[in-house]
């Protein structure tokens, strides 16, 4: 889990403590970790969100800064942790210029995939396929922060030989009729679904058939 000093709904804590192992703050999303009575396993960011009474309670060798100004503390820890998944809270509501910069992040780093869990949807970057068990009726959108092109089965709409750019046609407030499996030609493309389907997308992610996206050049 990875925590960011944003908004945090009430049950998003415990929500994810439960089906995480290891507890990771970006800079002032310590703070509500350690009001959880949970320390956390690390801590990455440039520290100007961290106070001094925060940072006093966290063990040095749990403190990781990362000084450089050029990228948020969502993309400092994103880029640090190497895990199967990273399911984040604290990034999602509030201001949106700070939503922007972390769906940026998403993009950024294709190679490490992560669930940003907000107070009514998960969002994140769609990988090379997936399936997801996700009820009739429900919104399943499609946003592309690059050019993408894709397949789908179990659409209202489908996407097939679509081409999906944020300057052109995207893929918002579509409906799920049944299963929905996604296919797509490259990172770029951010699906949101309801958050009660949470547990399936991690199960997707998590059984190995997705596939990965590899790092960016930079």
């Amino acid at each position: 889990m990875l925590v960011g000093g944003g908004q945090i709904g009430p049950e998003d804590l415990n929500l994810s403590l439960i089906r995480d192992r290891k507890v990771v703050a970006a800079d002032g999303g310590a703070a509500p970790v350690l009001e959880s009575g949970r320390m956390p396993d690390a801590v990455i960011g440039d520290f100007d969100s961290l106070s001094a009474s925060c940072r006093a309670q966290i063990p040095a060798d749990r403190l990781f800064p990362i000084r450089e100004q050029d990228s948020t503390d969502f993309d400092k820890a994103l880029r640090s942790i190497n895990a199967p998944l990273v399911l984040g809270v604290g990034f999602l509501g509030g201001r949106l210029d700070h939503q922007l910069a972390v769906l940026n992040g998403l993009v950024r780093h294709p190679d490490r995939p992560c669930l940003l869990l907000g107070e009514t949807e998960v969002v994140f970057l769609a990988p090379p396929r997936i399936s997801l068990s996700i009820t009739p009726g429900d919104i399943v959108s499609l946003f592309p922060m690059q050019r993408v092109m894709g397949r789908s089965k179990g659409l209202e709409w489908p996407i097939d030989d679509l081409v999906l750019e944020p300057d052109g046609r995207v893929g918002t407030s579509n409906r799920a009729l049944s299963d929905v499996e996604l296919t797509v030609d490259g990172p770029g493309l951010l699906v949101m679904v309801p958050r009660n389907a949470l547990d399936q997308v991690m199960q997707a992610f998590l059984s190995g058939q997705t596939g990965r996206w590899p790092a960016r050049a930079e």
